[in-house]
């Protein structure tokens, strides 16, 4: 039996991916923990789960402080936002919790997400057996082809970042702390993540999809199966100022009453519709959900877009910020889906883009491509699997005994 602490940040599709590893890990006999802030994480993660938390560093209204100011902001602006304003701060407070979390757990095998750099930064200045947990795939492509400059002060900043934190400065720029050199679990495949070749140690393990803890009600009766069903989401950071595009799309969805139901995920207040072919929800069992519908018009949310890869449906893509450009492109790419503005996009719009992707099989095809390449890639075992290859001989020997 082996010790493995995910350090994860405040952030739902950043930890739900982890929760079906840990849980395969425990299966396995392991001792499982989780780093972060247990105000945001804990209702996420399996009851009884060991959380170490870290939210005293951060304070919760920091956090929506953050999300608020972060609100409206695109392109560029957007990115250097999450790495000044985010990454960066959160990696600063972070790092003494972590440390003392990896010296109370006795770790065996440290898993750090890609945007929990605190992580990243324990497990190299201690020599120790750490891995990436790469929970959005746009880092894994050339994120900032169209920003070079970017990239170069990204790296700058993550080279201070370690030198604050006494890292010599010959050993901070040995590596990127968004990359492990012993494993990368990549939470995709090469088939949507294009590109390549990549290095040994990356691990394309699919999504790991599992369950979620507390599933929500929901009108199953409501859908006629003589029509096709879509859900429309921004996902939970962008719904509340997605009024604009919600409403178009309500507006899309509507003039295809004899066509297409539509279950719209919105805020309670942001968006009402008197369409009877269109139901609006705060909160959908999205994976139960998934099972029945036909194509989703999301953000490009990366969670989103591989549960519904992972389920073979096509995809309307209208990514807002941060890495969903990205990851809209792979969907592109790949031929699962269509490409709006988020900003421009009016109704037409909408309406032309769900009736391409629901009648044009091709979109359908290599929906089902991808989800053949996730079922391949081994998902939770997969990741697992590597993450105990980690586990130094001595330590499995003494712990056996």
């Amino acid at each position: 039996m082996s010790r493995f602490l995910f350090v994860v940040p405040p952030l739902a599709g950043h930890v739900n991916p982890t929760v079906s590893v840990g849980a395969e890990l425990g299966s396995r006999g392991h001792s499982v923990a989780w780093c972060g802030h247990a105000s945001v994480i804990a209702p996420l993660l399996p009851a009884g789960a060991e959380v170490l938390a870290t939210d005293e560093t951060l304070p919760a209204s920091e956090l929506d402080s953050i999300v608020a100011r972060s609100h409206g902001l695109r392109g560029a602006e957007a990115f250097r936002f999450l790495w000044k304003d985010f990454i960066i701060p959160l990696g600063e407070a972070m790092l003494p919790a972590v440390e003392a979390a990896v010296d109370y757990f006795e770790a065996d095998v440290l898993i750090a997400d890609q945007q929990a750099i605190a992580g990243a930064l324990v497990g190299r200045r201690r020599g120790a057996r750490w891995a990436t947990s790469a929970t959005t795939s746009s880092e894994l492509a050339d994120p900032f082809a169209v920003f070079p400059l970017f990239g170069t002060w990204i790296a700058d900043e993550l080279l201070a970042f370690q030198h604050r934190a006494g890292i010599p400065e010959g050993d901070a720029e040995r590596g990127d702390l968004r990359f492990s050199e012993q494993l990368v679990l990549a939470f995709s495949t090469e088939a949507l993540v294009g590109g390549g070749p990549f290095p040994a140690e990356w691990r394309f393990v699919g999504p790991a999809l599992g369950t979620r803890p507390a599933s929500v009600d929901f009108p199953w009766d409501w859908l006629d199966p003589q029509r096709r069903q879509v859900l429309i989401t921004l996902g939970t950071v962008n719904a509340a100022s997605g009024e604009r595009f919600l409403s178009a799309a309500v507006a899309a969805a509507a003039s295809l009453a004899g066509r297409v139901q539509a279950i719209v995920l919105a805020p309670d207040g942001l968006i009402e519709s008197n369409a009877p072919n269109v139901l609006v929800r705060h909160a959908v069992p999205q994976l139960e959900l998934l099972a029945f519908l036909d194509a989703v018009v999301c953000h490009a949310g990366h969670n989103t877009v591989c549960e519904t890869l992972a389920h073979g449906l096509p995809l309307v893509v209208a990514p807002i910020r941060d890495d969903q450009p990205i990851i809209a492109q792979q969907v592109v790419d790949a031929g699962a889906g269509v490409r709006l503005k988020y900003g421009r996009a009016g109704s037409d719009q909408i309406a032309d883009a769900l009736m391409s992707v629901l009648e044009t099989e091709s979109y359908r095809d290599a929906a089902r491509g991808i989800q053949a390449s996730f079922r391949a890639a081994g998902g939770p075992r997969a990741a697992a699997d590597a993450l105990e290859s980690l586990v130094p001989c001595t330590t499995k020997a003494t712990r056996a005994r």
